[in-house]
């Protein structure tokens, strides 16, 4: 089918073209009409204004200049045409909503309605879509609410338009540069003879005259138009004088300056009514407290005692009014006034800017397994270096292997004391654990985990006892290696070690073949050091200073941490000599823990500390040995502090129930102190006979911490 052609005329040629011009040439009249029923023909089979098509026509414009001729027959007879076959909307830049509720959608040129096409459902766009092979380039027309196929010039300008290109085929973006101007800078004078050297020299005689303009601006003689049309202003506005001046303003004195009025007096509250409210009213112990003040009446609250009477007439006078008259006269005349400046300072410009919490995510913040099972309270627990297995000891004289992932109880070991401390081998390559119960230490192979380890760990041991080695009889005085029985060693028992006073805390060095005990009643044989390969022991230390409370091994240098009651002394093993000394300036040391070092990065180089008067210390080694930062979270003593081996992260826990978890990040730039954020509190455990929780320890790869109390219980947060 024909495209149908359009001829869109400017106004002024619409204008033109009428009725009455049509009428005067009935010859031209009768051209058209049978013009138009020629095309009409040609153009379109079937169709209705009436009614909805799925072909839309497509039609050229074609403006013309204001020199268009009306008189052009052919034009005319094609502009009539057009207007007759054109069922383009006419209602305008419109919302087409408006037309929802009708069933046209609008009026064409001549006034009539444009019906809506029949709606189309799912099955009849489904059977369009598989048998129109134009289907991918019909477009619905809004206004008329047909479809339009595309041309293949319309679906290449969107295919240029996409891809950013100009929509033009013919036009070439690589056309050769037309250079206008040259490039080459050209040093050309801008006059004929070179400029004298007086014009690059400043002008004295201007300088002079800038000179007096900032002088007389200064002394206020040279004034600018702003200021002069003020001064006109207040010329011109009437002057008012007050007769009477009240207290709000400051009388002018003449030999005085600045003068500073007196304060006035507060004014009376309901204590000093004659019938004053019952609760202002003195009772007996008030009364004896107020009569205790006599020598210092400064203290007192009111310098009066509050009396209620009935009426205003049964009041008599007040005996010390002429007292006071006095007192306050001599203040205003002897007590001198001066101005002081008051600081406005708000409360959160003295508090560090820390960061968000949100912002230094992981973090332990929800309780995730609860581990039940003991039946007196934990005191120790510790993790092996894989993360799997969690082992924990209680008063009930046991020690129990948990898997952490589950909470189930793999193994029940009972020792036959209290187990005050215990602690896993950090050698991946061994499956053992030591436990302090009461005077004795066992080394314990639990049998979880791999079995190839545990069988090494076993065959290690064995291999070991059969090989005696010569001990001083200091040593044997202090401890004694013990093979343990074939019961025993069915409940996993390897190796025994009698100490002769009761065992406080035992910790292992990083490699995992020594490990030390502390006895705090031992005097100078409270520290022992133990090497498991050789099964041999050694008093590292003739007279301690104090009692000795906790032990640790730096992760990388050979140092030893030794913590007395107040202060913690650093001893290097090679040269067996003291290293530091760090002052707490604490009553009592309960425990210490060392940062690890992430990636070996100054490694052991931070040390915190927790102490039982509610404190925790932390020391920068390389800084000083007093704390850089003393943290006051706990309301109660705090029994344990830890490191994460891994996460910026370190933990406390107290009598008062709470696990804080706090953010402890150290920089590879030593000019940067640490950054110490405290992030979550935990407050799940329940207390009993004052005490709470007892030992916090970090999962080593995950940020998991766990806390033990006397609750008898394990909590996990994740």
């Amino acid at each position: 089918m024909a495209p149908k052609k359009r001829i869109k005329l400017l106004p002024k040629i619409q204008e033109g073209i009428n009725e009455e011009s049509f009428q005067q040439n009935s010859f031209i009249k009768r051209k058209r009409l049978s013009l138009l029923d020629k095309t009409k023909s040609d153009i379109t089979k079937d169709e209705n204004l009436n009614e909805s098509t799925d072909e839309v026509q497509q039609t050229d414009y074609i403006e013309y200049k204001d020199e268009f001729d009306t008189s052009d027959e052919e034009v005319n007879i094609v502009f009539l045409l057009n207007i007759q076959n054109d069922i383009r909307n006419t209602v305008g830049n419109i919302p087409m909503n408006w037309y929802d509720d009708y069933p046209h959608i609008g009026y064409d040129w001549e006034g009539k309605q444009i019906l809506k096409p029949h709606s189309e459902d799912q099955l009849d766009y489904f059977l369009k879509r598989m048998e129109d092979p134009n289907f991918w380039k019909t477009v619905k027309d809004k206004q008329t609410g047909k479809y339009v196929v595309l041309s293949d010039e319309d679906v290449e300008i969107i295919h240029r338009l996409e891809s950013s290109k100009i929509p033009d085929i013919t036009f070439n973006e690589y056309a050769p540069w037309i250079d206008w101007f040259t490039n080459e800078v050209m040093k050309m004078p801008l006059r004929k003879f070179p400029e004298h050297k007086r014009s690059f020299l400043p002008s004295r005689i201007e300088a002079k005259k800038v000179c007096k303009m900032v002088h007389a601006l200064k002394m206020g003689y040279l004034k600018t138009k702003k200021q002069k049309a003020e001064e006109r202003l207040k010329k011109r506005e009437k002057k008012f004088y007050l007769l009477w001046k009240t207290d709000d303003t400051a009388e002018e004195m003449r030999r005085i300056h600045d003068h500073i009025p007196a304060p006035k007096r507060h004014l009376p509250g309901h204590a000093e009514s004659y019938n004053p409210p019952t609760e202002y009213l003195f009772n007996k112990k008030e009364l004896r407290e107020w009569e205790k003040q006599a020598e210092t009446p400064w203290k007192r609250k009111l310098h009066f005692i509050p009396q209620k009477y009935s009426s205003l007439l049964e009041v008599p006078i007040y005996t010390d009014f002429l007292k006071e008259r006095f007192t306050r006269c001599l203040d205003l005349y002897l007590c001198p006034r001066a101005r002081k400046m008051r600081l406005t300072i708000e409360p959160e410009d003295l508090l560090p800017k820390l960061p968000s919490p949100r912002d230094l995510q992981p973090f332990p913040s929800v309780m995730s397994v609860v581990y039940k099972g003991h039946t007196d309270m934990i005191r120790c627990m510790s993790i092996d270096p894989i993360g799997q297995y969690l082992i924990s000891g209680s008063d009930d004289m046991s020690v129990k292997v948990w898997e952490i992932s589950t909470g189930r109880c793999m193994r029940t070991i009972h020792v036959g004391g209290i187990v005050r401390s215990i602690d896993w081998c950090p050698n991946k390559a061994l499956s053992l654990v030591t436990v302090a119960a009461d005077r004795k230490l066992l080394l314990i192979n639990p049998g979880v985990g791999d079995t190839l380890i545990v069988k090494k760990t076993d065959s290690i041991l064995r291999d070991a006892s059969e090989e005696a080695f010569a001990v001083s009889e200091k040593v044997k005085a202090v401890i004694q290696w013990e093979n343990s029985s074939d019961e025993k060693w069915e409940d996993g028992i390897r190796i025994i070690i009698n100490h002769f006073k009761e065992i406080k805390e035992v910790t292992w060095h990083g490699r995992g073949d020594y490990f030390a005990t502390v006895m705090t009643e031992g005097g100078n044989r409270s520290v022992v050091i133990h090497q498991v390969s050789t099964r041999r022991s050694q008093i590292p230390f003739a007279k301690p200073k104090g009692l000795v409370q906790c032990i640790l091994f730096h992760p990388v240098r050979p140092f030893l941490f030794v913590a007395t009651q107040k202060n913690v002394r650093i001893y290097d093993l090679v040269k067996q000599e003291l290293f530091k000394k760090l002052l707490t300036f604490a009553q009592w040391i309960s425990s210490m823990a060392i940062h690890p070092g992430y990636y070996l990065i100054h490694s052991g180089d931070n040390l915190i500390v927790g102490t039982y008067d509610r404190k925790i210390l932390w020391f920068d080694l390389d800084l000083s040995t007093k704390p850089y930062k003393t943290l006051r979270l706990h309301r109660n003593a705090v029994r344990a502090v830890a490191f994460h081996k891994r996460y910026p992260l370190f933990a406390s826990c107290s009598d008062d129930r709470s696990v804080i978890i706090s953010h402890g990040m150290v920089y590879n730039d030593l000019l940067q102190n640490p950054l110490i954020v405290p992030l979550k509190l935990h407050r799940d455990h329940e207390q009993y006979n004052d005490f709470a929780v007892l030992n916090v320890v970090f999962h080593p790869t995950q940020p998991w911490v766990f806390s033990c109390g006397a609750d008898a219980t394990i909590r996990l947060y994740s």
